[in-house]
């Protein structure tokens, strides 16, 4: 969030306290008027590193068109989002997984805004670079790097004579792009992968860029620039080579830039997993008409501002249910 926000947001908080005080007004941090250019109040918002960008995105927009909300976002790890909303310390929680049955068992209503994707990463000078962007590597091979470790060198990944190690990176936080990435190996758990714990997702890609010889997973908006549309410094895509035919065919070189990657996504190219929908979460079904309209807002017109952040429209019908699932 920009400095002129977060000065915003202070006065609005010293604003809220000073009326809290009032004994004619209204006392708590959420408070809504009858229509919607009367809407006040905040928001809190944590969890998923994947739809942190987006959020902030949402947020800095909506705060612009309703100047009396102030909208916090915080990332976390989608573990954390879910624990949050489910004992109310937030309004929602941002979550990168499906949700699971135990979830749903204590009080998880979720509500899906936008997709994405978790892409294997690699350093851009790896001594093996070029066999990995022209040869890629199947799904058998990403499961013996991250879950069995029966490939330890680059040179057994790749068929080549390479006999530099394969160091792999993995999150140390409950999320759900190791749960994503993990249930595109054969449908294992987050815990199942192994190697070298890091915490959040920009932890994986520092990893990765600092160690010439890493491979990580990570989701699009911390490989790719949102302004740019290229990749970051320092970091490439370990393609996947899908009809497992030794090479990176046409409809698999999906990875030269943002655009590419989400129209991939989008038609179905790139796989789910480890593609996937992004929710909000909440403790039962938001009773906030502020939360609700913000929700709204976010399915509606706040979807103008998901392919320039770097995520991938729903479907219209998508939406459509969606939308249902505000009361």
């Amino acid at each position: 969030m920009n400095t002129k926000n977060i000065i915003k947001a202070s006065i609005l908080i010293a604003f809220a306290i000073i009326i809290g005080m009032m004994p004619a007004c209204n006392n708590g941090s959420k408070t809504e008027g009858d229509g919607k250019d009367s809407l006040s109040g905040t928001i809190s918002i944590s969890g998923a590193f994947a739809l942190y960008p987006l959020s902030i995105k949402w947020a800095e927009e909506y705060m612009k068109l309703h100047p009396d909300v102030t909208i916090n976002v915080s990332a976390g790890g989608a573990g954390k989002g879910m624990t949050d909303a489910l004992s109310e310390m937030v309004d929602l929680g941002m979550f990168s997984k499906e949700v699971s049955e135990e979830e749903q068992k204590k009080g998880a209503w979720w509500v899906a805004v936008t997709k994405d994707a978790v892409l294997a990463t690699v350093n851009e000078k790896n001594p093996e670079i070029e066999a990995i962007k022209t040869k890629g590597l199947t799904m058998e091979k990403f499961y013996d790097i991250f879950i069995t470790k029966k490939i330890t060198k680059w040179g057994m990944a790749l068929d080549t004579k390479g006999k530099e190690a394969v160091n792999v990176y993995t999150r140390s936080d409950a999320c759900g792009a190791a749960e994503m990435w993990a249930k595109y190996l054969n449908n294992k758990k987050q815990e199942d992968i192994q190697g070298v714990g890091v915490n959040g997702d920009p932890g994986v890609a520092d990893a990765v860029k600092k160690d010439i010889n890493g491979i990580g997973f990570n989701n699009i908006a911390y490989v790719f620039d949102v302004n740019t549309r290229k990749k970051y410094e320092g970091i490439e895509v370990a393609p996947i080579d899908i009809n497992k035919n030794g090479k990176i065919d046409t409809e698999e070189m999906v990875y030269s830039n943002l655009d590419s990657i989400m129209a991939a996504i989008k038609d179905g190219r790139y796989p789910s997993p480890p593609a996937r929908d992004l929710y909000f979460v909440s403790h039962g079904a938001p009773k906030s008409a502020l939360v609700k309209d913000f929700i709204r807002w976010t399915l509606t017109e706040g979807q103008k501002y998901v392919n320039e952040a770097g995520y991938v429209l729903l479907a219209e019908e998508s939406i459509k249910t969606e939308l249902e699932k505000i009361k």
